[in-house]
């Protein structure tokens, strides 16, 4: 095995770069639960901002206009769900699984004429001076712009949940819906932003994927990324910075998996493929065996209709 031939460096950065699509649909779940939702869909909500910016930056060949696409389609097919949770009562655990159905099909279906082509290279910030920094420059100042936006929305999340007025509504509906209700607050139209918001980071969490990661529109290319980043709001105690760290983690084991068979490491590549995945479940587990009953942690709401007749 050539472990010479792994620079720390580069893992570093790479390790970042995995981590965002998970980052963006987490921190986005974390805010529609602390409201109270949940909603099973991120999934589907990715993989249609992974093609809508995909194919924005095609036609348009403009960074903005991929990244507001994305946005907008993951913020738009959260709606459908927003809608039928919100106003017409349907079961969020069904709803959300239906979500993600629908938005595979309807991804592969606008995708179809795109498979195979390459969207146009976004050049990154220039910080100048500071990119050449040894070490730093290159661990912070060496990616492009939508890395420093998944980190910028995790700090604005944070200073929302935690400093704001809204951000303590927000908390106030996922804990008792029916005493937010009863203090006059608008639990339906707050979680319905909520739940919109949530897709908008999940559309931008996919079009990472499609546009920078990848970069090329694949089927299905989300790969079961959404439901990681389910777990990793469990696994960061809807805590914004604990479900970045997740986020991290994550992305470091993925890296980890490529390269043991990059250096030759004489595992079945199927068993490394995996290891991302298995790592996460029994992070889950070791976090609930430690849990007795509802963690105190978990929005009280989280996951029960709200009828405003009540």
């Amino acid at each position: 095995m050539d472990w010479g031939s792994l620079n720390p460096l580069s893992l570093v950065a790479t390790m970042v770069v995995a981590s965002i699509p998970i980052m963006f649909a987490a921190t986005g779940e974390l805010v529609a639960e602390k409201s109270g939702v949940l909603n099973l869909g991120v999934e589907g909500m990715m993989i249609t901002g992974a093609v809508a910016g995909f194919i924005a930056a095609l036609e348009t060949e403009s960074q903005v206009a991929a990244i507001a696409a994305a946005a907008a389609a993951g913020s738009g097919i959260s709606l459908f769900f927003g809608v039928l949770t919100q106003f017409l009562k349907s079961n969020q655990v069904a709803t959300g699984l239906a979500l993600t159905i629908f938005g595979l099909g309807v991804s592969a279906l606008a995708g179809q004429n795109y498979t195979g082509q390459a969207p146009p290279q976004f050049s990154p910030p220039n910080f100048g001076p500071l990119g050449d920094i040894p070490i730093l420059g290159q661990i912070v100042f060496g990616y492009d712009y939508l890395v420093y936006m998944a980190f910028l929305t995790v700090l604005g999340v944070w200073l929302f949940l935690n400093f704001s007025r809204a951000g303590l509504v927000l908390r106030a509906i996922g804990e008792n819906h029916d005493a937010a209700h009863a203090l006059g607050y608008k639990v339906t139209r707050v979680r319905l932003l909520a739940i919109m918001f949530g897709g908008a980071t999940a559309g931008l969490g996919g079009a990472y994927l499609s546009l920078i990661r990848v970069p090329q529109w694949t089927e299905g290319m989300t790969a079961g990324a959404g439901w990681i980043a389910l777990a990793i709001v469990v696994f960061g105690s809807w805590r914004p910075w604990r479900v970045m760290a997740g986020a991290l983690l994550f992305g470091g084991v993925t890296l980890l998996q490529l390269n043991l068979q990059a250096v030759g490491l004489e595992i079945n590549a199927a068993y490394l493929s995996m290891a991302p995945y298995a790592i996460t479940i029994l992070v889950l587990v070791a976090i609930s065996a430690r849990r007795s009953g509802k963690s105190a942690d978990t929005p009280a709401s989280l996951g029960k209709p709200f009828h405003s007749s009540a």
